[in-house]
């Protein structure tokens, strides 16, 4: 039998490689535009987070997220990212 490849992904907060389907992904399009992607799927350019606020706030204080993502992001993003950790 064979075993299924789990993809993983490293956290923009804390820099572990964790598998894809535990992370939240943050994708900026080719308009520009960021937003939170919990599908994984939409088209762009992809950044991942723990679904842990310490990751958050050290991806935030870093930049870290701005980086990867090539872009200023909003802090609407920032706080829907929050609003998505609390429901978990």
């Amino acid at each position: 039998m064979k075993i299924k490849k789990i993809p993983q992904r490293m956290c923009t907060g804390c820099l572990e490689m964790k598998p894809k389907k535990e992370l939240i992904r943050v994708v900026k399009s080719k308009e520009g535009e960021v937003s939170v992607d919990l599908t994984g799927k939409k088209n762009g350019r992809g950044a991942y987070i723990c679904k842990s606020v310490d990751c958050l706030q050290k991806a935030f204080k870093s930049k870290k997220l701005e980086k990867n993502l090539e872009t200023s992001i909003d802090e609407k993003i920032y706080n829907t990212l929050k609003e998505q950790m609390k429901d978990e």
